[in-house]
């Protein structure tokens, strides 16, 4: 290495006194961003050279003796005790990655950049066959439509899915019932081709058996050498209380099969509307239409609720659009915290029309009251107070 060589510490954009965590959160960072298959094509010559740079200050500064003896002497004291090659050798590269998977979507990043690429980054641990690790049976997403009031209370709903499984005439194989997969003859069983990408080698899926190690001579006519076959299942999903529309719940092991293990079902909810509530949050809203001679003399009232008809007292003078509120009387929450409140919104009903003895009677309160009487437009007036 030239004695002009960026600082390693520069290079991967952190402070001298960094922990090893936040060397390999600086890292994981810049890999995802420089990897040269991330990059526009016209980039990718560029990022290699970067992406070199940071792995190998990683390389370094993640191993506390070459940085020791780095901070020490620099560039200089690790040319003169290790070789390039040495400096990758025992690093550490595929831990920097774990945590940082997607769980149970079929992998994390790491898996993202290299596995789905056919690659086993730096020779690191896999298996047999590097195309085993993309064999998960894809997941599958359902929307299912529930009440308001399913969904206060939660329910088990019977859905239906299509999906592949495992095909039984021949286990899974592919192959013919009697006949077997034949060992590939390029990679020898492995699954994988060793290819050079620069500095480092990479591990691909052989182009001959997809990754497979094997391939069929004799298809299975149920299946057509695809070891599975498309069916619709019936499956039973618990819908726990509290969910609400857009809530995703996952089945795992549910969703289409694959060689090496199924996908998982992810069961989007949607919640009808409903004609006496709306929710917001887990509060519900409700409206309900009481007479003036309640409004004005209080009483109580019959109120829906998600658990049936309650009572509710009106005090005396309730104006119109007044809103009450019945606690606990809403939705549960979806981790257990409580229940929320139904707001009642109250509206007083103006008769459209008077009998005799009731005209006679509102204006006597109208002149008990000091006003004047417009015998022709009583009825709005009082209409028109309450809006």
């Amino acid at each position: 290495m030239a004695a002009t060589k960026a600082d390693y510490y520069e290079i991967l954009g952190v402070k001298k006194s960094a922990t090893l965590d936040e060397i390999k959160k600086a890292y994981r960072e810049l890999a995802l961003r420089y990897h040269p298959d991330r990059v526009p094509h016209d980039q990718k010559k560029a990022a290699e050279e970067k992406f070199k740079d940071i792995s190998e200050s990683y390389a370094v500064l993640s191993d506390s003796q070459k940085r020791a003896l780095y901070d020490q002497y620099g560039h200089s004291g690790i040319d003169q005790k290790y070789a390039q090659e040495d400096i990758f050798k025992n690093a550490d590269f595929s831990s920097v990655f774990q945590g940082m998977g997607d769980v149970g979507m079929g992998g994390g990043i790491f898996d993202e950049i290299f596995s789905d690429l056919g690659y086993d980054f730096f020779g690191g641990r896999a298996s047999a066959s590097s195309g085993s690790g993309r064999k998960r049976g894809r997941d599958l997403q359902i929307a299912v439509d529930i009440t308001l009031e399913e969904a206060a209370s939660g329910i088990e709903k019977t859905i239906t899915v299509p999906r592949y499984e495992t095909c039984h005439t021949c286990s899974g194989s592919g192959a013919r019932p009697g006949t077997k997969k034949i060992v590939c003859p390029q990679c020898k069983g492995s699954g994988r081709t060793v290819v050079s990408k620069g500095f480092f080698q990479l591990a691909q899926a052989c182009s001959r058996c997809g990754g497979e190690g094997s391939s069929i001579q004799s298809p299975c006519q149920e299946c057509q050498g695809q070891g599975r076959v498309k069916i619709s299942r019936k499956i039973k999903v618990k819908i726990p209380a509290g969910v609400d529309t857009g809530s995703n719940l996952r089945v795992r092991g549910e969703g289409e099969a694959g060689a090496a293990s199924h996908g998982d079902l992810y069961v989007v909810i949607e919640v009808m509307p409903n004609h006496l509530f709306q929710r917001h949050g887990n509060d519900i809203i409700t409206e309900i239409s009481i007479s003036l001679s309640k409004a004005m003399l209080g009483g109580e009232i019959i109120v829906s609720t998600l658990d049936g008809k309650v009572d509710m007292k009106v005090p005396a003078g309730t104006q119109s659009g007044s809103i009450f509120r019945l606690k606990d009387k809403g939705m549960p929450d979806l981790h257990g915290r409580g229940k929320g409140d139904e707001l009642v919104k109250v509206l007083v009903q103006i008769p459209t029309r008077l009998s005799s003895e009731q005209r006679r009677l509102m204006e006597e309160f109208a002149r008990a009251s000091g006003e004047s009487i417009d015998r022709d437009s009583f009825t709005d007036k009082i209409r028109k107070s309450f809006k």
